[in-house]
């Protein structure tokens, strides 16, 4: 019984002493967790129980527990060297068999996988080219592959303009076309007839030829020297009833459909060129350009058409044969003169259509000229660096000009842009292939806010880049307004067109400034780092100073640690008394964070190992020791015999 019982004492002693070496021997294993040898009493029972003064009969090793304290970090070189801080494990796919380690030395296979050094692939949430991150568990891999460069189509910006600023002056004389200015006409002409102007004493054709439109005629007036001219066509329209179905009525020959005002409303807007707005059920109809405005009804509807510089208000009805169910209307015409023209009225031969039948006398008045070249014509500037579709560098060059009240409208600015120093303005009719300086209105609320309805579309849509010697750089070019340019900017681009976005900006007193500079073009560039945030994101950083995301690191957890299966390499396997894996991102739950460029340390302590040992060996020796009394005791009663 005795020799028996120090049997099992020396198997609970030997087992305690390999438990113990196996710590001592991973004291420096990466990721390992120390285990406890747990041990039992062993007592022989009948079904009337052993009595109370009962002897036992030795000991058994009940359990090899794991111990899943967290172990010391250390720090390494290597970005893809990752440690958990806090609860979990790093998931693994073995050959299509999940695992889980805390051991996270990882590297990239030859096909950019990331790895464990016995090929194990880290698993997580890979990311699509976009940088979005699924929800759906798979291997990480990593690309080393350049990333081709992107072209600019979008410049945030957020300032602010110095509400205190003066205005840049410079004398100018100006005067306004007047008379039969947005004059509503019957039929498919504006009624403009061509007729003579004085200008410094020299006699012009203005319009060269019969029912030219206001952008032609601001084109030719801005071809005199000294002479500046911009065009803006605007007509009232009044439909009864406040419907149009197929074929009912057309805008510049466009179909419009809609089954209220609001609904018709839109869908001019939506016309290139064109914005319209509705109030007490009239539609006011605006084309910035200055082109005509025609409007024709069809059958079942008319309409009331007025220009909206009192040219009158003419009637089309659709039941009616042209010209009675047509109506155009031509535009205004804005007339800039440098200090020292003069203007007289001309004359036509057509009594009523003169675009000049009176000029007001000409005053000197206080207005900007600007130069870039001149930093006294305007306030403030700032610039930026955007890309082209071949991942070039240019400069974008914004200027902003505070623009008169007694001209405009209170806290008005105009804001230039040049790119590389040239001109990206789409060009004037008379010179269609001559960009023209870019100017954008900016129009403030009392308050400083933006007034977003009446400031410009920031389209920039009459870029070609160029290379250093200022030829065209090859890559892709700009489709002018005239052609059809406008938002959104399509993905992929076809044109160099880009919007700048200012939403946000302000006017307040207090200096100028920018808060916000920002554009998403870049160049080519190449992988230079890995990193991998705390919450387990991994960016690929590239020599173009971008950052892309490639996935998320994922982590598991269980309800009992404890049951997990060991299966060497620091790995353990998932059993019945572990439960099921709960797998998500670092940082949620009960998940811990992830350090890169670290390693956690195994979790033996070496004094507390080393006592553990030298207590093992004396239990050792003890049984032994039992043994042996027990055998002397044997062969004394042999003896006695």
């Amino acid at each position: 019984m005795t020799f028996n019982t120090a049997l099992t004492g020396l198997r609970a002693a030997t087992s305690d002493l390999n438990v113990t070496g196996n710590n001592i021997a991973n004291a420096s294993t990466v990721g390992f967790k120390q285990s406890r040898a747990e041990f039992a009493d062993v007592y022989a029972s009948s079904v009337v129980g052993g009595g109370s003064n009962a002897i036992g009969n030795g000991v058994r090793v009940s359990d090899v527990s794991q111990q899943f304290s967290q172990g010391n970090i250390s720090f390494t070189e290597n970005a893809l060297d990752l440690a958990i801080n806090g609860g979990g494990f790093f998931v693994l796919s073995d050959q299509g068999s999940q695992v889980f380690t805390r051991a996270g030395q990882f590297g990239v296979d030859d096909t950019g996988y990331i790895t464990t050094n016995d090929g194990a692939r880290l698993q997580g949430f890979p990311a699509n080219t976009s940088g979005t991150v699924s929800d759906v568990l798979g291997d990480l891999q990593l690309s080393t592959a350049d990333i081709s460069p992107r072209q600019t189509t979008l410049v945030d910006m957020l300032f602010n303009l110095d509400a205190d600023a003066t205005v840049p002056e410079s004398i100018v004389n100006t005067a306004i076309s007047e008379g039969s200015v947005e004059q509503a006409s019957q039929g498919s002409a504006n009624g403009y007839a061509a007729g003579t102007i004085d200008i410094a004493g020299t006699t012009y054709t203005i319009p060269a030829s019969a029912n030219q439109s206001a952008s032609v005629i601001a084109g030719q007036l801005s071809a005199i020297n000294g002479v500046s001219a911009s065009a803006i066509t605007r007509a009232d329209i009044v439909i009864p009833g406040g419907s149009a179905t197929t074929n009912q009525l057309r805008v510049n020959g466009a179909e419009i459909l809609g089954a209220d005002i609001t609904q018709i409303t839109s869908a001019i807007d939506a016309l290139p060129g064109i914005t319209a707005s509705e109030s007490g059920g009239v539609i006011s109809v605006v084309s910035t350009l200055g082109d005509d405005l025609m409007f024709t009804t069809g059958a079942g509807l008319s309409a009331d058409v007025t220009g909206a510089g009192g040219g009158g208000t003419i009637n089309i009805d659709g039941s009616l044969t042209s010209p009675a169910n047509q109506a155009t209307v031509g535009g205004l015409i804005n007339l800039t003169m440098d200090a020292g023209l003069s203007i007289s009225a001309g004359t036509t031969t057509s009594a009523g259509t003169n675009l000049f039948p009176s000029v007001p006398a000409l005053t000197l008045v206080r207005t900007n000229s600007f130069d870039p070249a001149d930093g006294n014509t305007y306030n403030d500037a700032t610039s930026v660096t955007i890309f082209d579709s071949l991942g070039s560098r240019h400069v974008l060059s914004q200027y902003f000009v505070k623009e008169p009240a007694s001209l405009t409208a209170p806290n008005t600015w105009s804001m230039y842009v040049q790119i590389d120093g040239e001109n990206v303005g789409d060009p004037d009719v008379l010179a269609p292939n001559v960009a023209t300086m870019e100017r954008f209105t900016l129009r403030f609320f009392n308050d400083g806010t933006l007034d977003t309805a009446n400031s410009d579309q920031l389209l920039v849509s009459n870029w070609t880049p160029l290379d250093s010697d200022g030829n065209p750089a090859g890559a892709l070019g700009p489709i002018t307004v005239a052609n059809g340019a406008g938002t959104p900017i399509p993905s992929p681009p076809v044109s160099s067109n880009f919007v700048l976005d200012i939403n946000g900006s302000s006017q307040f007193s207090g200096g100028f400034s920018v808060n916000e500079l920002d554009q998403n073009g870049f160049s080519r560039g190449r992988l230079s780092s890995v990193d991998v945030s705390e919450t387990g994101v991994i960016f690929a950083r590239y020599s173009n100073g971008e950052a892309l995301t490639l996935g998320r690191v994922a982590l598991g957890s269980f309800a009992n640690e404890q049951g997990l299966t060991p299966l060497g390499d620091s790995t353990w396997g998932q059993s019945f008394e572990s439960g099921e894996p709960v797998i998500g991102a670092p940082r949620t739950a009960s998940l811990g964070s992830i350090s890169s460029g670290a390693l956690e340390d195994s979790n033996v302590e070496l004094a507390e190992e080393l006592v553990a040992l030298i207590i093992a060996q004396r239990n050792f020796q003890a049984n032994s020791r039992t043994i042996e009394t027990a055998n002397e005791i044997q062969q004394t009663i042999i003896n006695l015999r």
